[in-house]
């Protein structure tokens, strides 16, 4: 009668063994499932951030000036006293504000040396060719900006390295860097 019962106790241990497999089964689909989503939320943040990047570094690129010939220089008989450049917008991309406020603008213009440097320097703008009556340089346009070079902090004479950069609102800096001759003329095409 002992084996009997013993018989009968482990017939019904099946059925729990069963419905205790059952329920650790279904605790690891559902740990699975957790992680997956998990996995994959991670995947969708991370291609979202790229895809910023990529159209963060197009608009800068879109929105980047190009310098469009010759940096000419006009001086008197001791120091330059203007620069003249003319530029267009690369890629034929977005339009750069080109508004000449006089000390005020959205694009600076700024100077600098091995001796001295000088953060806002006056300039102006005039069409070239092509414009439409703003002062946005848009595709297919080029500008002359013209910079009054007695703002920045020393005089700049013979032999003299210097460095004018122009930054537009968004895009890279333009960036030119020219040296004077040994003889100052009154208009001098700067290399």
């Amino acid at each position: 009668m002992l084996k009997k019962l013993a018989r009968k106790t482990h017939r019904d241990e099946r059925g729990i063994t069963g419905l205790e497999t059952a329920i650790i089964l279904i605790a690891f689909v559902v740990v699975a499932s957790v992680f997956a989503y998990t996995v994959l939320s991670a995947g969708i943040f991370s291609s979202q951030k790229g895809q910023e990047a990529v159209y963060s570094g197009l608009e800068q690129a879109r929105s980047t000036l190009e310098l469009n010939g010759s940096v000419v220089a006009k001086a008197n008989s001791t120091a330059v006293t203007e620069l003249v450049f003319s530029v267009s917008n690369a890629l034929d991309g977005e339009a750069i504000d080109l508004t000449d406020t006089t000390g005020n603008n959205v694009t600076v213009i700024s100077y600098s040396s091995s001796t001295a440097r000088s953060e806002e320097l006056d300039w102006t703008v005039a069409y070239q060719g092509y414009g439409d009556d703003d002062n946005l340089l848009e595709a297919g346009e080029m500008f002359e900006i013209t910079v009054d070079m007695t703002g920045a902090g020393e005089t700049i004479g013979t032999y003299q390295t210097f460095t004018i950069e122009v930054k537009p609102p968004t895009g890279a800096v333009l960036i030119i860097e020219r040296t004077t001759p040994a003889d100052l003329d009154s208009v001098m095409i700067l290399n």
